[in-house]
């Protein structure tokens, strides 16, 4: 499993040196390619971690600008440049509303970030769909692409997904054993790109639709019978950035739909 930068996550920096004491290896399954024993198994069937049931969001940082709307202009946190700064200043939400645009809040650099619930399961076994309730929004995470996905760019664009299976390791170096061993976990990998512009916060702070967002979810053993996913986001527009731009988003599954409410898009909170 690789390194990947967090934010108040000291659980997830001791699981990644866990997994390295152990003699762990990362070996990314890849779709069409055959195994020793014929086809590769599909996405929903290779999958080192299960993501699916209803999921609600855990503010317990940036409370602030997720939970009310930012005061205007307030951008703290955010690399953004000059003509960044001049897209947000100019931010009118009633406008948005009145054109249409109350979305834009809600594409995929930001919806991870909303309060909000999500019910996550298999479109088929090559397709892991994320529902939100915040904006009746649907991201698709294709593992596999066909011309079928091809299409103008949209709210959430079009997203790549893989798995990082974590093995124990056997052997030494690559060489024939690479890969092998007992599956110990892993993660998700997804690349989003295609997006139509949006807001990464409810202010008007600005992303084109020149971004591409690198995601991973991770699951993070139980701790106290809760299971807990951590998306790191990694966001980088080369228009309103000066440098990527990453923020995790924390969510805890729930046994049930309870607390599901599909609420329309509103450019405030």
């Amino acid at each position: 499993m690789m390194m990947r930068t967090s934010i108040s996550n000291c659980t997830a920096q001791v699981a990644l040196v866990l997994l390295v004491s152990l003699g762990a290896q990362t070996v990314v399954h890849a779709q069409g390619r055959r195994g020793q024993g014929g086809p590769a198994p599909s996405a929903e069937t290779a999958a080192p971690i299960d993501l699916t049931g209803y999921w609600t969001s855990l503010t317990t940082f940036d409370w602030e600008f997720r939970m009310v709307t930012p005061r205007p202009g307030d951008y703290e946190n955010v690399p953004l440049n000059r003509d960044g700064i001049e897209v947000m200043d100019a931010w009118d939400p009633a406008k948005d509303t009145a054109a249409g645009e109350q979305c834009r809040s809600y594409g995929a650099p930001s919806i991870m970030r909303n309060p909000e619930h999500l019910h996550v399961s298999w479109q088929d076994e090559q397709t892991l769909k994320i529902e939100a309730d915040a904006g009746e929004q649907t991201r698709l995470l294709h593992f596999v692409r066909s011309d079928a996905d091809q299409g103008p760019s949209s709210l959430q664009g079009y997203s790549a997904a893989q798995w990082e299976i974590t093995r124990a390791s056997i052997g030494r170096g690559g060489g024939r054993n690479a890969g092998a061993g007992k599956v110990l976990g892993g993660d998700l990998k997804v690349m989003t790109s295609d997006l139509k512009a949006g807001y990464l916060r409810k202010n008007g702070i600005p992303y084109s639709d020149k971004t591409r967002m690198l995601e991973y979810y991770d699951m993070m053993p139980n701790i106290g019978g809760e299971q807990i996913v951590i998306v790191t986001s990694v966001i980088t527009d080369p228009v309103y950035l000066t440098k990527p731009f990453v923020r995790n988003s924390i969510f805890k599954k729930l046994p049930g739909d309870a607390g599901w409410e599909p609420t329309p898009c509103s450019a405030t909170w």
